[in-house]
């Protein structure tokens, strides 16, 4: 549990340019709180204590805004920055070096039975506002833009942006998410679909200037006396 701690404490140092002190980390960082409070009610969770895990993480999430149920499974050095709305549900699995932003929801998509939430692996970040839904497996190294929606598989070393989540790049870097860098796939898609109506436009003045220079009726050549 004390090493847990310290990797906590360090990751958050690294992650967070506005952790001052140690002391800062213990009394006001609510993502700190909640991982700490999971890990022992998911230790409970796993021994069979009845109705005290779920006490547990309800007084969690009452103090820190942050719902996390006792049977997710989670990695080391995770990290939820800011923290307030993030949801994570009971067959969730988190890997290890795992980034979560605010507001992000590893949620189910219907009353399914057994395995419904999704499997992050290692080194994930996970932007603001984003929802990873189902039992889907999104690989390492990926980044997730903010407000996105994901709800099928994602590959190792991807970036995912949009509603629903797409692939836009294929080799995710190991820095911290970056969102005003990220693609944006319907902007684009907008775009080129604006260069293609200008170039119709443009062909179809062209053609009806040349029908109907075509139509106008020949002038007779007029001869000086």
């Amino acid at each position: 549990m004390l090493r847990n701690v310290r990797e906590q404490l360090e990751t958050i140092f690294r992650q967070d340019p506005a952790a001052r002190s140690v002391l800062e980390i213990l009394v006001c960082y609510p993502g700190f709180h909640a991982v700490q409070a999971h890990r022992l009610a998911h230790h409970l969770y796993r021994w069979g204590v009845p109705l005290i895990p779920r006490l547990l993480s309800q007084l969690s999430r009452f103090f820190t805004g942050i719902e996390i149920h006792p049977g997710a499974t989670i990695g080391r050095r995770f990290f939820i920055d800011h923290g307030t709305g993030v949801v994570i549900g009971e067959t969730a699995e988190i890997g290890d070096d795992v980034l979560l932003y605010q507001g992000v929801t590893l949620g189910g998509t219907g009353n399914e039975q057994g395995k419904r939430h999704p499997t992050l692996g290692n080194h994930v970040a996970v932007g603001s506002g984003a929802k990873v839904l189902g039992n889907i497996r999104i690989g390492s190294h990926v980044r997730i833009g903010a407000g996105s929606v994901v709800v099928h598989p994602v590959p190792d070393n991807c970036t995912v942006v949009g509603v629903p989540g797409r692939v836009v790049r294929t080799r995710a870097e190991n820095g911290a998410l970056e969102h005003g860098r990220l693609p944006d796939p319907h902007g684009q898609e907008v775009e080129d679909l604006s260069k293609r109506l200008r170039a119709l436009e443009s062909a179809y003045s062209l053609l009806v200037a040349r029908l109907n220079f075509e139509r106008e009726p020949a002038r007779p050549v007029q001869r000086v006396s």
